[in-house]
C-alpha cells in the first residue's frame, strides 16, 4: 500500500510508521489522519509484525490538526472532519497489537492525544506537550478522552483548562509516559521496548491488549469475569503450553506464527 504523508517500514516483528509532513510539524492534514489510520489496520493486519511503533519526521513528534482546513465548514462537515482527526483513538484501541508512541520535540494538541492514545510511549528529554486549543478558542475534546483514561481528572483538566505545556519530566512524573530518555537514544530506547515486547507470546500480548480495553469500560465485576473467562480461554492455547514448558525446562519458547 503506498502513502504520500506516513512512511511504513518494517524491522523483524516491529512495524514502524512515520508521520511525514516535518515542513507542517507533522500536523493532521485530511490526508495524513487517513493514511495513518490506514497504516496502522495493515500494520495490525499483517502476520509477522507484533508490535507498532509511531513517531514523526523533522523536529515535532506532531503539533496537531492543520489549521489551515478549519474554515468554511458546515456543523455536518465539522463533524465528519473532527471524527476523521480523533479516529485514530477508536483504531489504536481495539488494534490487537501494542502500539508505542517515540516522541520527540513537541506533542501539542492531537499530537499530544496520540500520545495518550498508544499503549506505551518513550519520550525524548526536552519534549514538550500540551493541549493547547483552549488558547484559540477551542478545546482538545478528542484528546480529552485517552488524557482521562491516562491521568485523571485532576491532571487531565490541568491540561485542558489551561493549556499550559509539560515537559517530558512532567509527563513521565504524571503517568503520561512510560520512559524519557536522551533524545540521541530515543531510536534506540523505543526499539529496545518494542523488541522485548515482539519476544513475547503474540497471542498473549493480542489476547491481553484486547482484554484490558475491553474490562476497562464495564463494571468492577463484569470486568473480572470477562477477564477470568479469557484468561481461561488463554490457558488452553499452544502458547501457553508452550511458554510454561519451556519456563518448565528452562529455555526460550519458540512461539507460534499468527
Amino acid at each position: 500500500m503506498s502513502y504520500d504523508t506516513v512512511i511504513v517500514d518494517r524491522q523483524d516483528h516491529v512495524g514502524i510508521i512515520t508521520m511525514n509532513r516535518p515542513q507542517q510539524l507533522n500536523t493532521f492534514s485530511t490526508q495524513m489522519a487517513t493514511e495513518l489510520n490506514r497504516a496502522l489496520i495493515e500494520l495490525d493486519n499483517e502476520k509477522k509484525i507484533r508490535v507498532v511503533v509511531v513517531k514523526g519526521a523533522g523536529k515535532a513528534f506532531s503539533t496537531g490538526i492543520d489549521v489551515s482546513e478549519f474554515f468554511g465548514k458546515s456543523l455536518r462537515e465539522y463533524r465528519e472532519w473532527v471524527g476523521l482527526m480523533e479516529r485514530m483513538h477508536h483504531v489504536i484501541a481495539y488494534m490487537r497489537k501494542p502500539v508505542i508512541a517515540s516522541v520527540h520535540g513537541y506533542a501539542v494538541a492531537n499530537g499530544a492525544g496520540l500520545i495518550a492514545a498508544c499503549d506505551l510511549a518513550v519520550v525524548a528529554e526536552g519534549t514538550k506537550i500540551g493541549t493547547t486549543a483552549i488558547n484559540v478558542g477551542l478545546f482538545c475534546m478528542g484528546p480529552a478522552v485517552p488524557l482521562s483514561r491516562s491521568l485523571g481528572r485532576k491532571r487531565s483538566l490541568e491540561l485542558l483548562l489551561t493549556g499550559d505545556m509539560i515537559d517530558a519530566q512532567d509527563a513521565e512524573r504524571w503517568g503520561l509516559v512510560n520512559q524519557v530518555v536522551p533524545a540521541d537514544q530515543l531510536e534506540k530506547a523505543t526499539m529496545a521496548l518494542a523488541t522485548k515486547l515482539a519476544e513475547k507470546s503474540p497471542l498473549a500480548l493480542q489476547m491481553g491488549k484486547q482484554s484490558f480495553y475491553r474490562m476497562s469500560d464495564m463494571e468492577f465485576g463484569k470486568a473480572l469475569e470477562y477477564s477470568n473467562e479469557t484468561f481461561a480461554a488463554l490457558c488452553l492455547t499452544e502458547d501457553a503450553h508452550e511458554g510454561i514448558n519451556a519456563f518448565l525446562e528452562k529455555r526460550k519458547p519458540v512461539w507460534n506464527e499468527r
